[in-house]
């Protein structure tokens, strides 16, 4: 069992740092998009999120950001400490950070903006026609060697790989470094390759800051290795656990529209 600061990795615990979802409903436009989503997250922990597109996914993560009313409740555990609802006014001194990843944003090939701009820009309030100061780089670059990337600081946004751009954007995310990180298909338009290195990273990450890790995703192959939990959701929960049970379970099969080999069969 991995040894985390937070609280220990035993569930029901009630010192461990968790994040709650507790019978979360979601409703848009008169339109039931997530009904009665019930899971948890423990600190140091990567959980993936996998689930036919129209799933809910993004929807579940925009939720969790509070970017979405809902029903139900999301409660945040820090160690040892009560929980309390995220949203609540009242907690203001123990709310958790949140690190979000979108899904990929494009970016033209003949931009000029490099990732040092990109990065000023969105982690300081420094005007943008101002030459970058020695301190900002230095800051910039240091987040940067968060997620091995300080050599693509001075690299155009446009003309990097999607593995790279997603590490520019992992590392914003993690300034500062969260409780919890969010990331939204963060394998989509990476090669095979950068996949790897991707979730290498965050298992570095997760081990190494002691943050929740959640992420939806629909490349399966990596799930075995890198997760400790996979939610497979259809508007609703349908399985949670291990990856190995969740990939062999019949909700996969049906969900997918996959079928399910009988013992025996070649």
């Amino acid at each position: 069992m991995r040894k985390i600061k937070h609280g220990r990795l035993v569930s029901g615990r009630t010192d461990a740092c968790r994040l709650k979802l507790d019978h979360v409903s979601v409703n848009l436009d008169n339109t039931q998009i997530l009904s009665d989503v019930s899971f948890q997250l423990n600190c140091g922990e990567i959980v993936a999120l996998i689930g036919p597109n129209g799933a809910g996914k993004s929807t579940l993560l925009r939720t969790i950001l509070g970017q979405l009313d809902y029903t139900g409740s999301i409660t945040f555990s820090p160690a040892g400490a009560p929980a309390f609802r995220l949203g609540d006014p009242t907690a203001k001194s123990t709310r958790p950070l949140v690190g979000y990843v979108p899904q990929s944003p494009s970016f033209d090939r003949g931009d000029p903006v490099t990732v040092l701009d990109f990065f000023t820009a969105a982690t300081c309030r420094w005007p943008v026609w101002l030459p970058i100061t020695k301190a900002l780089r230095a800051k910039a670059e240091a987040c940067l060697s968060r997620v091995h990337a300080q050599e693509l600081l001075d690299r155009p946004m446009g003309a990097l790989s999607g593995g790279q751009l997603q590490r520019v954007l992992l590392a914003l995310a993690l300034e500062p470094v969260p409780h919890i990180l969010l990331l939204d298909e963060p394998l989509s338009g990476v090669d095979a390759e950068g996949e790897r290195q991707l979730m290498d990273m965050l298992d570095e990450l997760r081990s190494q800051y002691d943050l929740s890790i959640f992420l939806s995703t629909h490349d399966f192959a990596t799930l075995e290795r890198y997760a400790d939990q996979v939610v497979l959701l259809d508007e609703r929960v349908l399985r949670t656990g291990p990856a190995g049970e969740v990939l062999a379970s019949p909700e996969f099969y049906r969900t997918f529209h996959l079928r399910e080999e009988k013992e025996g069969e070649q």
